[in-house]
């Protein structure tokens, strides 16, 4: 039978989303809770039990909440192998499962490096949560890795089906399509998903889940291999670029220089 699940956002800090998996039982895992109060609030609220925790990375906005979660809830932290999690009982890396056994749920485990050096994501269920890796129309700043490994994790990512839904860590949207419509501003996939994000925003909507299909069409960081997005890069740049990974490190310190 097909596992029956709810994903809500939870809102801490200026513009990060913890995720809460929730399912008719009553029982709930929480995805990178960079926050405590927000998760306790949204718990009690729901009538919900803490069953688990995932985590992408080790930055403080995605685990400064698991250590009082902790306080009040005995419960497994999954995180990734390679990095420093608080309370972490699971360390995971590519090719293995995170079995929320109280839920009925088990994601497999998927290595994306770049944003930091054992970044991982959950994927299952026909979903994907890939912290600070791939965001909607956009991608996470290459902290401790490479452009080239980011690049690869992204690429790892594009690969899942076209139908999997993506939950990131934060609402940057409409200010990734911005840049996207700058970088590549003959592409009108971009250009109507800016004006309808742009309306979301403009009501505090939460313009997320994402998926693949809609990545592939509208997210420049995944369109390197493009010849629109390789011929802007290259004017941007003032010079040619040889292959997809030198437009998306181009592309990657476009943006972070605006």
């Amino acid at each position: 039978m097909p596992v029956m699940m709810n994903i809500a956002p939870v809102r801490a800090f200026k513009d990060n989303y913890i995720w809460v998996l929730q399912d008719d039982a009553g029982q709930a895992a929480v995805v990178d809770p960079g926050e405590a109060q927000p998760v306790i609030d949204y718990l009690r609220e729901k009538g919900l039990t803490l069953t688990a925790i995932l985590i992408t990375h080790h930055h403080p906005d995605h685990v400064g909440g698991v250590p009082r979660l902790l306080e009040t809830h005995d419960v497994p932290v999954f995180g990734p192998g390679s990095e420093r999690v608080p309370g972490m009982t699971a360390p995971l890396g590519q090719g293995d499962r995170a079995e929320l056994e109280a839920m009925g749920l088990s994601f497999e485990v998927l290595d994306i490096p770049g944003h930091t050096a054992g970044h991982i994501a959950y994927v299952g269920h026909g979903v994907l949560f890939s912290g600070d890796t791939l965001f909607a129309a956009g991608c996470g700043k290459v902290f401790e890795g490479t452009p080239a490994q980011m690049h690869d994790s992204l690429s790892k990512l594009a690969a899942l089906p076209p139908e999997t839904q993506i939950y990131c860590g934060h609402e940057y949207t409409e200010a990734n399509l911005r840049f996207a419509a700058q970088v590549e501003p003959d592409n009108q996939a971009i250009q109507q998903r800016l004006e309808t994000v742009a309306a979301q925003r403009r009501n505090d909507e939460v313009t997320l889940p994402s998926t693949i299909a809609l990545e592939l069409e509208t997210n420049v960081f995944l369109r390197g291999g493009s010849e629109s997005v390789k011929q802007h890069a290259e004017q941007h740049a003032g010079r040619r670029l040889d292959s997809p990974v030198d437009v998306f490190g181009t592309v990657r310190a476009w943006k972070d220089g605006r």
